[in-house]
């Protein structure tokens, strides 16, 4: 369309005379500048592994302070918790009235499921699942009783644990009722059937978020390993991208002057088509248990080729389950970045009992994420966190651990920088064990050895199953034949001409 052809109500006046003025040249190039300047950044909180255990209490016996321990003793038990158990309700509640302290204003929140405790089966039961989910609920909403809530079901928001169905039942109804501030009729449709849906971004046409339910691809659920596409998600997403795709491609120059045009006073109804994608389960591999994957093999390459189809409008992926802070980058067919997946650091300190894992605690993490409101670009992660030994000992207190920008030195957190920090990873000790002590949030503080690179580098680089196990290959010939051995030797030294 062009620029005169425009129904528009002309404001006669500096802007009206500079613009028919103009060439089409210098007007698209005005037209950039000023979306340039009248670009705004966004705030908003990622939260996600809650898990609060409601038997958590300080008791002389360290083996009883709480059921998730699975009677291991608490020993450094206090009033936020201990690193054996899940959260107490001091622990949760702290988390939530830090972020309003911090930012108390945030565009929207995600969270990404995971509520209840490590505790057998038989410990909970479907009310017991429904209460706890329903008591996060109420306090979220107490504390941000005005924000816009995307909420996603974790492994461990059903009964039985991880036995999600790809079809309607009672736990997914019960949720969908008490989310029902958070949801719109047709969100709460596919909810039920579910647990996936789709709403709008910030209230405007063509930003979405899309919130996935993944525990239907987790290699633990027995329910859906012989289906195809459970609950029909598969198939829903395609559409939902596809159709966001086909729309983008008609977008014309008024996205470019979509600011120039209003202060014309022109009417230039542009929308521009970009989605997140949050959920609970990520695929890939746990980076702290070598081929450790998620998803079934199948289910994993599914969500592959969706991610590699659709990135033009996939503008961020943001999972939690693993209770660490990482992430996972993907990749064209030229090797180049088109996507990349961020890993939350969960609220629970519980130190995982799956065998092989050694250090595998954290401290309590929730994460702030700057982006760009036009282009939904994330332009930095901020991360906050309780160091559990010191408050227990001392007094109530978060503190941010890390800026993304500046503890990696690049300019923002698109995949573009996202593949230069793993760069850095995988090729400089210092920054190596700088993203080693990030991800356990500053509870694992030893080294990261030659083998301990070699899984963290391949978990982030490659989400493919067969690539996955190629790249262990390969960087552990690297770690041998490169002299890697030497250098983590004395990668203690050198950390810390690198951290600040």
């Amino acid at each position: 369309m062009a620029f005169m052809d425009l129904p528009f109500k002309p404001r006669r006046g500096f802007w009206w005379v500079l613009a028919v003025n103009m060439s089409p040249v210098r007007l698209l190039l005005s037209c950039l500048l000023l979306k340039e300047t009248f670009a705004l950044t966004g705030r908003f909180w990622h939260i996600t592994d809650l898990h609060w255990d409601p038997t958590y209490k300080l008791t002389d016996n360290p083996e009883l302070v709480c059921s998730s321990s699975g009677k291991r003793p608490a020993s450094g038990a206090g009033k936020f918790g201990d690193y054996v158990c899940d959260s107490p309700w001091e622990l949760i509640n702290s988390s939530m009235y830090a972020m309003k302290k911090i930012l108390p204003d945030p565009d929207f929140i995600v969270w990404t499921g995971d509520d209840t405790p490590h505790v057998p089966n038989e410990d909970l039961g479907e009310e017991a699942v429904v209460n706890i989910v329903g008591n996060l609920s109420h306090l979220l909403t107490e504390v941000f009783p005005d924000t816009k809530v995307y909420s996603a079901l974790g492994n461990h928001d059903y009964h039985p644990k991880s036995q999600l169905p790809g079809a309607p039942n009672y736990i997914y109804d019960r949720i969908s009722d008490m989310w029902q501030k958070w949801l719109d009729p047709a969100s709460r449709e596919t909810f039920k059937k579910g647990g996936y849906y789709t709403e709008r971004l910030l209230n405007r046409a063509g930003l979405r978020m899309l919130v996935l339910n993944t525990n239907l691809y987790y290699d633990q659920n027995k329910e859906t390993k012989n289906s195809d596409d459970p609950a029909g998600q598969f198939s829903w997403l395609d559409r939902i991208l596809t159709e966001a795709a086909n729309n983008k491609e008609k977008a014309n120059v008024c996205l470019q002057c979509q600011v120039f045009f209003e202060l014309l006073g022109l009417l230039c109804d542009v929308i521009v088509y970009q989605v997140y994608i949050i959920g609970h389960v990520p695929p890939g591999f746990f980076e702290k248990k070598r081929s450790k994957p998620w998803f079934t093999s199948r289910f994993n390459r599914l969500y592959l080729d969706i991610i590699l189809k659709h990135h033009s409008v996939i503008i961020g992926q943001f999972f939690g389950h693993h209770h660490t802070d990482s992430f996972r980058m993907f990749y064209n067919a030229e090797g180049l970045p088109i996507s990349t997946m961020f890993l939350s650091p969960g609220v629970t300190p519980w130190e995982t009992t799956l065998p092989g894992v050694v250090n595998g605690a954290n401290n309590p993490g929730i994460r702030v994420f700057e982006y760009d409101r036009d282009t939904l670009l994330v332009k930095d992660v901020v991360t906050y966190y309780m160091n559990l030994t010191q408050v227990n000992a001392d007094a109530e207190r978060w503190e941010k651990e890390y800026r993304l920008t500046e503890s990696f030195r690049v300019p923002d957190a698109s995949p573009a920088s996202m593949h230069r920090v793993l760069e850095q990873i995988a090729t400089d000790p210092c920054y190596l064990q700088k993203y080693y002590h990030f991800n356990s949030v500053f509870y694992d503080l030893t080294d990261c050895d030659s083998d301990c690179r070699v899984d963290h580098v391949c978990a982030a680089r490659e989400v493919d199953f067969e690539r996955y196990e190629q790249c262990l290959v390969k960087e552990e010939a690297v770690s041998i034949h490169g002299g890697m051995l030497v250098i983590l030797s004395v990668a203690a030294s050198l950390v810390i001409s690198c951290w600040y």
